[in-house]
């Protein structure tokens, strides 16, 4: 008899094996044998005796089932025959899903392991209930986030949050039978990672192709990552032009910020956590990049997105909690609002490329963004750059701001902090000095900047 979907040979025992163990519970069952070579030779187990004590130990404290173990002789030597049942519920290892295929094992990932477990227990993703994590085990800072927005964004009353902690996560209906569910986990627990890889945000500054300037990681709870996100992308990744209406100074930045909001917490809500891929937003001079891992409805295309649609989520407990926050809408609306955004700041809409298993939106940048260096270059020789003068104001501004906090700063230092070229830094330097509103004092070495 050779080895097919239900029989596997092995010739002696090692822990590895409980992986077949859970395959074979998660398929159609099956037999493992214990002292067998590849080719069904049996070559016999010689400490049968604390074999047949460990093997059923270790299959159920590790996997939770219970499988009949037997010793078999043949030909005056001994071996063992492992019988796993089909079972009716997810079986993991070591938080690890397989299945038996074929002969082969295969690890279940991504889209397979969602399809799995709902085929399993007709439960999606998020849905199924986490061991060993409680109420107690959250973390109150996230909690108190929730709280926060879902009064500010009017979608709770204060008084329907005055209960438990343990009562919130019910009214949310995160809980199963007293246990949490796992989107409980992912957006109040502190490391979630523990539970599943790759539920964090990464954010990277690029220049030209592959040139990575700068990047974080935003790690911990789904609240979390959440209520940091923004404003770190609008504070260090991106730089506003500076005009003044009035006498009032105005910010503009590249991006619409209410639509980068809107994307970013869709990303979140909506990522497919099962593949255990991060969300990555890239952020360069002319664009912005946020991507998630997804799977979209059955014959959903990039066209349906764009066109008003039905609210399909696919964490559908995350988005729930997400909802009652302000973080999404419930009625598809979120890309529209995207859209609106970029057309009330001027930019083209969002554009959304579908690839495989990754959804990307990209957003484009206003322009111009900032004032050339031949137009820069021009005003200076004018001497009328100053403060009213588009990109350059906030650069002067900052530059103003850093040197008289630090006399002794240096050029590359400002340019370092303003995150632009020393060239650029030294033609507002110059400009700066003709205008009269710095002066060097001291030598080029152990000088010092004073502002008038």
């Amino acid at each position: 008899m050779a080895e097919n979907q239900n029989t596997e040979w092995k010739e002696s025992w090692r822990d590895e094996y409980l992986k077949w163990v859970c395959g074979f519970a998660n398929a159609q069952g099956g037999r493992i044998y214990i002292g067998k070579s590849d080719d069904g030779t049996i070559v016999g187990v010689s400490d049968s005796k604390s074999l047949m004590e460990d093997i059923p130990n270790k299959i159920q404290t590790t996997l939770g089932i219970i499988a009949d173990v037997n010793l078999l002789t043949e030909d005056g030597k001994e071996y063992i025959e492992i019988v796993v049942a089909p079972s009716s519920y997810p079986v993991n290892y070591r938080g690890e899903y397989y299945r038996r295929s074929g002969s082969t094992l295969q690890q279940l990932r991504g889209s397979s392991l969602t399809e799995f477990i709902r085929e399993k227990t007709g439960l999606l993703w998020d849905a199924v209930p986490v061991d060993n994590i409680g109420v107690n085990d959250l973390d109150q800072n996230s909690i108190d986030i929730f709280r926060r927005e879902a009064v500010r964004n009017r979608r709770m009353d204060k008084e329907d949050l005055n209960i438990s902690n343990e009562e919130l996560m019910d009214h949310l209906d995160l809980l199963v039978d007293g246990k949490l569910k796992r989107a409980a986990v992912m957006l109040f627990y502190k490391k979630p990672g523990r539970i599943i890889t790759g539920c964090y945000a990464k954010i990277g500054r690029f220049g030209e192709g592959a040139d990575l300037q700068y990047q974080d990681l935003l790690e911990g709870s789904l609240f979390s990552i959440a209520d940091r996100v923004i404003d770190l992308i609008f504070t260090k990744y991106l730089k506003a032009t500076i005009t003044y209406e009035h006498d009032v100074r105005v910010e503009t930045f590249p991006f619409p910020r209410d639509g980068v909001r809107e994307a970013v917490y869709n990303a979140l809500g909506h990522n497919n956590y099962a593949g255990s891929v991060p969300i990555q937003i890239r952020i360069e001079d002319d664009a912005m990049y946020i991507s998630n891992r997804c799977i979209l409805p059955p014959n959903w295309t990039v066209e349906t997105l764009m066109e008003p649609h039905k609210s399909v989520p696919f964490n559908p407990s995350i988005a729930n909690v997400f909802y009652r926050a302000g973080y999404i809408e419930a009625w598809g609306r979120g890309i529209q609002k995207i859209c609106d955004s970029c057309r009330e700041l001027g930019t083209p809409d969002p554009e959304y490329i579908v690839f495989g298993n990754d959804i990307t939106v990209k957003f484009t940048a206003l322009k111009p963004v900032k004032a050339s260096d031949e137009a820069l270059d021009e005003a200076l020789n004018r001497h009328d750059v100053g403060l009213d003068v588009g990109l350059d104001v906030g650069l002067a501004e900052k530059t103003l701001k850093i040197i008289s906090e630090n006399p002794k700063v240096t050029m590359a230092e400002i340019a370092n902090e303003c995150n632009v070229t020393k060239r650029t830094v030294e033609r507002t330097i110059k400009a700066l000095r003709e205008q009269g509103k710095i002066v060097r004092e001291g030598g080029k070495r152990y000088g010092h900047w004073k502002v008038i």
